[in-house]
């Protein structure tokens, strides 16, 4: 397997590329993921079964469409495919350090910039693609409550009740979505989707890099949602992020709408501990 990473290696980089160190290194709890490096170039190796190839090739092309907008960091995409029963995507591999004051806040104003990146076709995303190893369907929409009905909160109660989950008042809280967003007009923002603190951080140099990205066009208040769920980003975050592109009246309200996605989704992917957490956050939001 690694033999055939090697030659993949050497014909994108036009490079004869042989690995001589391979060590592994964290990179979330979906894929196993190794720096490899033949003592001159360090790449970053994700491996997961073969048949999640799909789910590396959307991850390539949303860094690459994230890339192509010239505002925010993210690694390089060097080239995925299957070897023997394993799939992989090689990435650029950087240096990471630690953030500042004011590289949080240059984050802030950079991720502004990115989400000021527009699509006249609607909500949704050319491709379908995953949020952790979860499908995520991106069916191009006119309406924004319309797509975040059907192919955000609908799909993942769905799938949660096929699991077992207990959400006696999902159907209530599809039904009131519309109403939940009414007056709310946002554009079809360029996202990253999965936005929370193990998927943002700083280079060496603290230059801000965001990477795993799920993206789509949507609401871009569901980033700004994420940064607060598990802890928060600090304060200079947020201020850089206001002074480029405010928020709307109304965020505070329509984050715990945003955010129980992902709450949901943790159910799908890692049990029955976020049920509780979720069934609250639907009370809240039909009082």
């Amino acid at each position: 397997m690694w033999t055939q990473i090697e030659t993949h290696i050497s014909q994108i980089t036009n490079n004869e590329f042989e690995i001589l160190q391979k060590k592994s290194v964290s990179g979330g709890s979906i894929n196993e993921s190794y720096a490899v490096s033949d003592g001159q170039y360090t790449y970053f190796v994700k491996l997961n079964q073969a048949s999640q190839i799909d789910m590396f090739q959307a991850e390539a092309l949303g860094l690459q469409q994230i890339f192509d907008t010239a505002t925010i960091r993210v690694p390089k995409a060097l080239c995925s495919g299957i070897a023997e029963n394993s799939c992989y995507l090689v990435l650029e591999w950087l240096e990471m350090g630690r953030g500042n004051a004011k590289s949080w806040e240059i984050m802030g104003r950079k991720l502004a910039a990115m989400h000021k990146v527009t699509n006249k076709k609607g909500f949704g995303w050319y491709v379908n693609n995953t949020i952790g190893s979860t499908p995520q369907v991106n069916t191009l929409t006119a309406n924004w409550a319309e797509f975040y009905t059907q192919h955000r909160m609908k799909f993942q109660l769905r799938r949660a009740k096929s699991k077992g989950g207990r959400f006696p008042q999902a159907e209530e809280l599809l039904a009131a979505i519309p109403e939940l967003l009414a007056g709310h007009k946002p554009q079809p923002s360029l996202v990253h989707g999965d936005l929370w603190g193990g998927n943002a951080g700083f280079t060496v140099e603290r230059q801000p890099v965001i990477f795993d990205p799920a993206i789509y066009y949507g609401d871009r208040e569901v980033d700004i949602a994420m940064t607060e769920l598990f802890g928060g980003f600090p304060p200079e975050f947020y201020r850089g992020y206001s002074e480029v592109f405010p928020l709307n009246s109304g965020y505070d309200f329509r984050k715990t709408l945003y955010n129980l996605y992902h709450v949901v989704n943790h159910f799908n992917l890692f049990g029955s501990s976020y049920e509780f957490q979720a069934n609250q956050m639907i009370s809240q939001l039909l009082r």
